[in-house]
């Protein structure tokens, strides 16, 4: 299939059950084509879901339909950005696309979770808690161990108490995005890119890593783990510690050493094994439906 062939991606809004609007994108493949399973898109911090259009049209065309979401806070959905107004709203907002997504696809077949930085650990969270079932995880990059200095975890065990809704820069430096310079100048002229964190949203993080790990060796879904060897944002340690604890049987790693953190958005030549990767492993757990 060619990417000209694609059908056009389409921008829709979910009505979270506290009223929030969350932003739904969706890139289904042409009607009659042989459909591997749907890959459910979930962003990393401060982004949102249309950076993922190129990543979309490659599992289009490995027969796949995609559908992502905006955070609550994030892209156009609904929400200070960077906020959240509870602990596990990004967890409840997951639960609830999982139900509206299985609910539109045929039945048996595959749903998989794939999660970037922050997304990877909500993904990652979502099914160590075991909220609902899905056929395969894929994590990229996930925000598995946040690197906390000392003076970062003292504000961590006072301000989520405090002021939970408290917002400041997150920190991220953009230059580390990706090795192609056109990747973080789009990033930070972006109008839906935003830098902000809340005190609830960064304990969210801090503690969901290490808890994610601790749950590794029992691991039960099918899960790719992807992770850069030279992420200066996300500390590479706690993909390491994941895959040297999880069952070997379930979850296949890989550390791509020189990459950057934003693994599909890396210069093409870099890039080209991350997808190569990323294909072989999803065309063995979906096969075409017979």
């Amino acid at each position: 299939m060619n990417a000209d062939d694609l059908t056009p991606s389409t921008l829709t809004t979910f009505t979270a059950s506290d009223g929030e609007t969350l932003a739904v994108q969706d890139w289904p493949l042409p009607e009659g084509e042989p459909c591997r399973g749907t890959v459910l898109l979930v962003h990393g911090l401060g982004e949102h879901v249309g950076r993922y259009d190129p990543v979309a049209r490659r599992l289009n065309d490995w027969g796949f339909a995609v559908r992502g979401y905006d955070h609550y806070g994030h892209g156009e959905s609904t929400g200070p950005r960077g906020g959240l107004t509870s602990d596990l709203r990004l967890l409840d907002d997951l639960t609830d696309l999982v139900d509206a997504t299985r609910a539109r696809m045929p039945q048996g077949q595959p749903l998989v979770l794939l999660g970037h930085s922050m997304g990877g650990l909500v993904a990652a969270r979502f099914v160590a808690m075991h909220l609902r079932p899905v056929d395969a995880l894929v994590l990229s990059s996930p925000a598995l161990d946040p690197g906390l200095n000392a003076v970062q975890k003292l504000l961590l065990a006072t301000l989520p108490r405090v002021a939970p809704n408290l917002r400041v820069g997150n920190g991220l430096d953009a230059q580390y995005l990706s090795h192609d310079p056109a990747v973080p100048a789009a990033y930070l002229a972006d109008p839906l890119c935003h830098d902000r964190i809340s005190a609830r949203l960064a304990r969210f993080i801090a503690d969901g890593g290490p808890a994610t790990v601790a749950r590794a060796a029992h691991w039960s879904v099918p899960t790719l783990l992807i992770w850069a060897g030279s992420d200066k944002l996300v500390n590479p340690a706690g993909s390491r510690a994941f895959a040297a604890a999880a069952p070997q049987a379930l979850v296949q790693s890989h550390c791509f050493e020189p990459l950057y953190h934003e693994l599909f958005n890396e210069s093409p030549e870099l890039a080209a094994p991350v997808f190569d990767r990323l294909r072989g492993w999803l065309v063995q757990h979906c096969p075409l439906p017979r």
